[in-house]
């Protein structure tokens, strides 16, 4: 772990650009405070002016909160606990994924059960924690972000420029966020419950709310690799 990062229990809002890049992360845990349509309208609005080719702007929002919310969670985890995960209509991760790319998946996930104290073999309680991403970990909003289906993969790269707009602007405002892969086998649901179209792809679902400090999973922090991993340089020089 990073010493200079700030740590998990950083609710408040973030103040500068630099603040909110580092203190983002992905939530496990929120409280039940509501957030208003306003706000998320707010964030929306913040974040449609990331960049895209020719702007073509290829994101698609749909929110939810109270009984619509409770509705698509009851559905997701009865169908998940019944052992029914339908085909994703794209792969997130490729297959096999090669390394080093294999091994940081699992460093992540080994990571994360040990924080929760979840040992190795113990399939009853890794289940119910992966069973918490059909709840939204509890958040008060959900999102679910769609791309038209016929779109290339400059339209994808575009596409997370503005959904990590979303997320820096939310730590702007004192929220927190955890974007989720999980819910991809699930896209037939969600645009059912979304009111979308078929010919628009799930990129994922998206928690939002305020961070409980309190629950201990959210302490759990993801290292990164520095600099010097993966940047190389030519024609510079160094000031003297």
């Amino acid at each position: 772990m990073d010493p200079n990062r700030p740590t998990a229990s950083s609710i408040t809002p973030a103040t500068s650009v630099s603040e909110a890049l580092l203190t983002r992360q992905s939530a496990r845990a929120f409280l039940p405070t509501p957030v208003p349509l306003a706000i998320v309208t707010e964030l929306l609005d913040l974040a449609r002016w990331a960049p895209s080719g020719s702007n073509i702007q290829p994101w698609r929002a749909h929110a939810l909160a109270g009984a619509p919310l409770q509705a698509v969670v009851d559905e997701t985890l009865a169908m998940a606990m019944a052992g029914q995960s339908p085909e994703q209509e794209y792969l997130y991760y490729s297959s096999p994924l090669p390394e080093p790319y294999l091994s940081r998946r699992r460093a992540n996930g080994w990571g994360l059960y040990g924080h929760l104290g979840i040992g190795k073999g113990d399939r009853a309680a890794s289940t119910n924690q992966a069973l918490r991403n059909f709840a939204f970990f509890g958040a008060p909003v959900a999102l679910f972000f769609f791309i038209d289906a016929g779109l290339e993969k400059g339209s994808w790269v575009d596409y997370g420029m503005f959904l990590q707009s979303f997320m820096l602007a939310a730590r702007e405002r004192g929220l927190h966020t955890c974007p989720q892969a999980a819910w991809l086998p699930y896209h037939a649901l969600a645009r059912r419950h979304c009111g979308i179209e078929e010919g628009w792809t799930l990129v994922c679902g998206m928690a939002l709310g305020y961070l409980d400090p309190a629950e201990h999973v959210n302490a759990f922090r993801t290292p990164r690799l520095p600099v010097t991993d993966f940047l190389s340089s030519s024609g510079f020089q160094e000031a003297t």
